[in-house]
């Protein structure tokens, strides 16, 4: 076997995904090792989780930085010395710079509670019921410079029930994100994963060394 990927989580909150990624390592079905979590907020919950399961855990918050690139030079410090591969972003409620993302190229992935491109920010469930739908879902994505919109790597669709709540409908999404993300992890591990343009490709066979291949642009 592959030797595990290394990966750095970012959370804000109760870490619910940074969970479900913790189980399904210690289940052999995702063959990574988390370097480190990271927080801008002390209180998160999910610090409790990390250091629960004797992971290395560090608080940055962006109150103690004069600027967005200070504190954000500060995480990729972090993320680099811990010798992390791929960053995944798990409930991190801050809007990450171009500078950030150029540091980490096609190595950051977030999962979002909607069917992208529809519903992008903040309350897309909400977003959801108010339009009407009768499917809503999942997305995990690369991320790129623009919020909630880099090539998509996994999807689940969930339906819409006329009695939905925000909540009720929440907690089906969150159903689907902790199935999803690592397994979106996991093809990433593997080396399975091409990003040609928006698409992304999934390759039967996994590769050596795991790494995310973009295609040649067209001359």
């Amino acid at each position: 076997m592959a030797s595990p990927l290394s990966l750095g989580v970012l959370i804000s909150g109760s870490g619910t995904n940074l969970q479900a990624i913790i189980d399904t390592i210690e289940r052999g079905e995702l063959n990574a090792v988390i370097r480190v979590v990271l927080s801008n907020r002390g209180d998160a919950y999910g610090l409790a989780r990390a250091r629960h399961h004797n992971l290395p855990t560090v608080v940055i918050s962006h109150k103690d930085f004069s600027s967005r690139e200070a504190f954000e030079a500060e995480l990729i410090k972090t993320l680099q010395d811990h010798g992390v591969e791929l960053v995944v972003l798990a409930g991190f409620m801050r809007l990450l710079s171009p500078f950030f993302i150029r540091a980490f190229p096609q190595r950051i992935v977030n999962i979002h509670p909607a069917l992208l491109p529809a519903f992008p920010g903040t309350h897309a469930q909400r977003q959801a019921l108010e339009h009407g739908v009768r499917i809503s879902g999942v997305t995990v994505h690369f991320v790129d410079e623009e919020m909630d919109h880099g090539p998509i790597i996994a999807q689940a669709a969930v339906p819409v029930y006329a009695d939905d709540s925000e909540e009720s409908l929440s907690a089906r999404i969150h159903a689907q994100e902790h199935r999803i993300y690592p397994q979106a992890i996991q093809l990433f591990a593997e080396g399975r994963l091409e990003i040609r343009g928006r698409l992304v490709v999934i390759h039967n066979e996994a590769r050596s060394p795991a790494a995310t291949l973009r295609s040649p642009e067209p001359s």
